[in-house]
Formats: structure tokens, sequence, C-alpha cells
């Protein structure tokens, strides 16, 4: 007997074969891709990065997080996994790799307009630890989604974090059993420890994989949103401001500097007086030249965009190392990182390095709308996972205004939690490299001596130190 098909069942076998490829196809694509070879990096990367996108959300494609992995130059099979929030909000890890605890950096030099140039960092944290940067919340850096603005808020940035680091680790099962971290800086200060409050609930709730998580570390991190308040006292403090405005601002602002009342016309005059006072200072380091320097100002963050409400005139094309006085870390940041890596980063033979979706548009560091401020303090999050007895090392550069040391050291105070080793300096190379004091709940203070926001831009040599050492679970 012959078996005659109909036209209909034709098209449904058609329909499931290329429903079937495209899935094979949508499979092949995720496979994360080892890169060998940086467009700008002279010679094959001598340590291990790879990239790759992991899917969330109920079908794969929903939400897409890129990611950059990079595996200990040490002892990958034995030393921890850090997984790194750049701060922001809303800024790809890109920054973290890049700029601060990253095996690269971009090269301090005449910029010409030819395609950036890359050098290795020797003080690059990977030396320890192998370390996933990954570009969240979903929109920032080459993460995407099909409706990127509903999927912007601390709270889905933690539930999307956590479904990653799961996800990720399903698809490299050799660190399941490798001590897991939690690491993050600046405005990251705020989803991080919920973050690792959803890991520690998932692993109690029996989801898999179990996750190795031993502790979580925040550099100059935000973290009850009323860090502004402490900014007044930091400031006298340091003699950015006279003993006569301080007290006339605490007599007149009564410690509130955030929200001021419309009609206390006191404590405004006092607060415009402040402004000016520090015109010519940098939040992020005071030590710095106020360099006036051009770049997009859609490319920065927050706090980038804090140090360029004066810049005028057009970027140029040709930009050249400023001078002497100028030649300091506001330079190096600010020319030789933010403009070099979105002019790097956008560069064809670079997105294809990388293995770059083509769909995916024009990269920019940060994006600073569409945000939903739904969570205004982790201090919290801290409070559970301090009574868990979970590790934590928090770090400050003690010569930053954004955050001051001071904010950070009052709601670790409001822990409540008694001193374990008290304040006493820490060295590297025989000088004091900052100072630090340790509590009950296995929390570590640090301050970095010179360090701006955020320490390790600044200080990369001491915090390579003292994060080798706390890793260790050595005193710093």
């Amino acid at each position: 007997m012959v078996v005659h098909s109909s036209p209909l069942s034709f098209q449904v076998l058609f329909l499931v074969l290329t429903i079937l490829l495209q899935i094979e196809s949508h499979q092949i694509e995720d496979v994360a891709a080892k890169v060998e070879h940086l467009p700008g990096f002279d010679g094959p990367l001598p340590f291990h990065l790879e990239t790759g996108y992991v899917g969330l959300g109920d079908t794969d494609d929903d939400l897409q997080v890129f990611y950059y992995f990079i595996k200990s130059e040490n002892d990958p099979k034995n030393d921890p996994l850090m997984l790194w929030l750049t701060g922001g909000p809303g800024c790809s890890s890109f920054s973290g790799l890049a700029y601060q605890i990253g095996p690269i950096k971009f090269k301090i030099e005449e910029y010409n307009g030819s395609l950036p140039n890359l050098v290795l960092r020797p003080q690059s944290w990977t030396k320890v630890s192998s370390i996933i940067f990954a570009d969240l919340p979903i929109g920032t850096g080459f993460s995407y989604a099909k409706n990127v603005t509903a999927h912007r808020s601390h709270s889905k940035l933690i539930n999307h974090t956590h479904q990653f680091i799961r996800k990720w680790l399903l698809e490299h099962p050799e660190f399941l059993s490798n001590k897991f971290y939690m690491g993050a800086d600046s405005y990251s200060g705020i989803a991080a420890p919920g973050v690792v409050q959803e890991i520690l609930n998932g692993n109690d709730q029996g989801l898999q994989p179990w996750i190795n998580l031993q502790g979580y570390l925040l550099g100059n991190p935000i973290t009850t949103g009323k860090e502004s308040n402490d900014q007044m006292q930091y400031a006298h403090g340091m003699a950015l401001i006279s003993d006569e405005l301080y007290l006339s601002l605490q007599r007149n602002c009564k410690g509130e500097y955030i929200d001021i009342d419309a009609k206390n016309e006191l404590c405004l005059r006092d607060m415009q007086y402040y402004q000016e006072c520090l015109s010519g200072i940098d939040p992020s380091y005071i030590l710095d030249s106020d360099c006036k320097v051009d770049f997009p100002m859609d490319d920065q963050g927050t706090h980038g965009r804090l140090l360029i409400q004066k810049l005028e005139g057009p970027l140029s094309s040709y930009l050249t190392v400023p001078t002497v006085t100028c030649q300091v870390l506001l330079s190096i940041m600010y020319i030789a990182n933010y403009f070099l890596t979105t002019q790097w980063a956008n560069s064809q033979s670079v997105r294809k390095a990388l293995h770059v979706r083509e769909e995916i548009g024009k990269w920019k560091r940060c994006y600073t709308t569409d945000f939903d401020f739904d969570i205004t303090s982790s201090f919290e999050f801290h409070v559970n996972l301090s009574a868990k007895g979970y590790r934590s090392l928090i770090f400050s550069g003690d010569h930053d205004l954004v955050v001051p040391f001071l904010s950070t050291q009052a709601w670790i105070r409001a822990l409540n939690y008694s001193i374990f080793d008290d304040w006493r300096p820490w060295l590297v190379n025989g000088q004091v490299a900052g100072f630090t004091r340790t509590y009950s709940n296995q929390m570590t203070f640090a301050t970095v001596k010179g360090g701006g926001h955020t320490a390790a831009e600044y200080k990369p040599d001491e915090c390579l130190a003292m994060f080798s050492r706390w890793l260790s679970n050595a005193p710093l």
C-alpha cells in the first residue's frame, strides 16, 4: 500500500524541521567561545579569556547577558571564583575588567583616531581568582533584551544576576566546587548584597546547582542612599570647607543635605556656598587636578557626570596626554579609559573577536535612564548575611568624596557587632597601605590610603595585596 502525504502534513513537517534547526542554531550561538587574540593587544593573550551569552527568562532569547570570564592565572581548579558587578547604576562590567582589577588596560598614549592599544595590568586580581565580569543590568554593555526598559530595576538586577550565576555554573560544572564570592563597587553596593542573599536563599531552597557561597566584597559601596549626608563632615575634616561653614551647615540643615526643604533658605544658602568651595575639586579623588577634558556625555556613569558638568567644546578626534599638572588619575580614567573604551568596543574587529552578536547596537559604557530605584538601601541584606556569618570585605579609598569612608564606617557600626581585631595599619612593601578593623561577624573594613572612587583604579598594588590576603584568610 502506498501512503500519500497531504500538502498539509508536509507543511507541518517542514515547520517542525525549521523550528528544530532554529533551536539548534540558537544553542550553537549560545556556546561560550575562547578569545585568544584581541585587537589592540600585541600577540596572543597570556591568560584564558572566554566570552559568551547566558539566556534568562522563560525563553533564552528574552534576556541575554553578555559576560567576560577570565580563569585564575594561578590555579583555576582550586582558586576561588568571583562574579563582579560594576556600579552606575547600569555600567558595563568591562569597566571593572579594564579600569580596575582585570588583566588588561588601555595604553596611555597620544590618540590619533586609530584603534586604541591594550597592555597587561600586572596587578590583576585574576592572579589569585577566576572572575566573571557580567554586563548587568540588562541593556548594559553587550547585554540585551527584547524589551529593555521592562527589565531595569534593583530587584530585577538582583534576580537576573542570581539566575545568571546558576545558569553559568550549569554550563561550567568544573567550577561548582570552587569557593564563590560576590564582588562589586560603587552603586552596585545596593544590589550585590541582595544577590548574595538570593544565592543563600536559593541554596536553602534546594535550587540547583548548589553554589559554594563563601562571602562578598564591596569597594566604596553606596549602601544606605544617604552617603551625601556625610560628605560635609568629610569635606570639613579634609580642610575643603571652613569651620564656620561646617557649623552653619549643621545648624541650618540639621544633618539633612539631600532632600532640603525649599523654604529652608539658610540651608540652601549654605549649600550653595559649599558647592562653590568644592567646584574645583574632583569628588572621585580629591587630590587630583581639576582637568578640563572633553568626551561624550552619554558614555559616562553617575560619578563621571559629576566631573564633567563644566566641560565645554566638541570632542576632538585627536587627544594628547595632558600636561604634568593634569597627568594624574582623572586624565587616565576619563581620556585613556572611558573615551578609548567606547572607540575600542565599537570597532567591528573587536566585536568579532569578542563574539558579540550582530544585532547589538552601539556599545555604551553606561545608561542612565529607565531605571526603577525600587531598593534604596542594602543595609538589611548586610544584617541578614552577618547573622549567617558569611565573610565580607568592605574597603574604601580614603580620598573619595562620592562615598566617604565615614558613611561606610557608620553603617558598619550600626550592625552592632563587637570588634575582633582593632584598628591598625596594614602594610604593603613595608609601607602603610591603609587602616583596617575586623568584627565578630567576619566583616573586615579597610581603608586604602590615597585611594579614590574606586580604590583599585588608584592603588592597584595595594588592592591586589588586600584582595589576596583576604581570600586566603590571612590578616591584611
